[in-house]
């Protein structure tokens, strides 16, 4: 029943043209805010659907914008996601989301499926190892695309995340102000952009510090809780007997504490730890997570309106957009002191 209802028949029970109901139901300015409520209203009680498919025919817009990210799971991508979708919601677009789960050939097929099904754009953290042609692939057909979180060398698209390089100095300075001298860096890899550019950050610290970069020092891998957690073994067993470990992210430093705890030790006084990405559960873990707020909102904020812009026909320059992160200085990081 309700896809045999018509803009013309809302039109007619309220005495108005169809036209005007056409752009109310798009949200249009050009229509006053009582009359598109008043309009709506009336749509939902004759039971009207809007229909995408048709829409798009007449506009060349799907309204639909493809989404794609390693992990949901990690909060971190969750906060950039509410971001997008705030944004997305005040333009009346619909995303689809994906993990890729780092998979190429995962994420190419969702955006070969996102171009089957004319989505107007992509906002992507991409898979590692991602080819130039698959993101050229997007562009070529007419779907921009905006990258959150990790760039590309291969490519020029629009780029918005955190100043990771500044970010992770700000966080061994920090452990250095506290007389740290013996500093572990855990997490991360090498071949994403994020990875490369945190540890560059603790080694650049490290040095204006006058301190010695240890590569043995240096526990790649873990992004994860149950990755902090395993890798507590490993910081403890270090012959270098650390006093301090700067984390790739929140997770990754929770997992350590908890790991440091179940060895006999106590996060924060025996050994201190700084995380990354200020996440909600930052601030009430045991002890409370000094840590470096790292922008996901804003990054989410800032892609959607970029996409939204190149649709409209303007945009900002290609390249990388950087937020300026900043220290958050809580339980679990305090002054040096010998082990007794």
């Amino acid at each position: 029943m309700a896809q045999k209802i018509k803009l013309s028949t809302i039109a007619e029970t309220l005495g108005i043209s169809t036209a005007t109901v056409s752009l109310a139901l798009r949200d249009s300015p050009l229509v006053a805010t009582n009359t598109r409520d008043r309009i709506k209203d009336q749509a939902r009680a004759l039971g009207y659907i809007y229909n995408r498919r048709a829409a798009s025919l007449r506009t060349s817009r799907s309204g639909i914008i493809g989404v794609v990210v390693h992990d949901i799971m990690n909060p971190f991508y969750g906060e950039i996601l509410k971001a997008i979708e705030t944004e997305l919601d005040r333009s009346r677009h619909t995303f689809i989301l994906s993990n890729h789960y780092d998979s190429v050939d995962k994420q190419r097929n969702f955006l070969e499926t996102l171009l089957q099904l004319g989505a107007d754009g992509v906002i992507m953290s991409p898979a590692i190892g991602t080819p130039s042609e698959d993101m050229l692939l997007t562009e070529e057909n007419g779907m921009p695309a905006i990258l959150v979180a990790r760039s590309m060398d291969v490519v020029d698209f629009p780029t918005y995340r955190g100043d990771d390089t500044y970010g992770i100095s700000l966080a061994t300075n920090h452990l250095i102000s506290l007389g740290h001298r013996s500093i572990a860096m855990i997490g991360g890899t090498d071949q994403t952009s994020t990875g490369r550019d945190r540890y560059q950050g603790y080694v650049n610290a490290l040095r204006k510090a006058g301190i010695d970069v240890d590569p043995e020092l240096r526990i790649p891998g873990p992004r994860s809780k149950q990755g902090g957690f395993e890798a507590a073994v490993h910081f403890l067993s270090l012959p270098q007997k650390p006093t301090a470990a700067v984390c790739w992210n929140d997770l990754v430093a929770i997992g350590l504490m908890n790991g440091i705890a179940r060895a006999g030790l106590v996060p924060g006084k025996d050994i201190s730890v700084t995380g990354y990405d200020d996440l909600e559960e930052a601030s009430i873990a045991t002890p409370a997570l000094t840590t470096v707020w790292n922008g996901q909102a804003e990054v989410g904020r800032l892609a959607a309106r970029a996409l939204l812009d190149r649709l409209a026909g303007s945009h900002e320059p290609d390249g990388i957009h950087l937020i300026k992160p900043e220290m958050r200085i809580r339980q679990s990081t305090e002054p040096y002191r010998p082990r007794q």
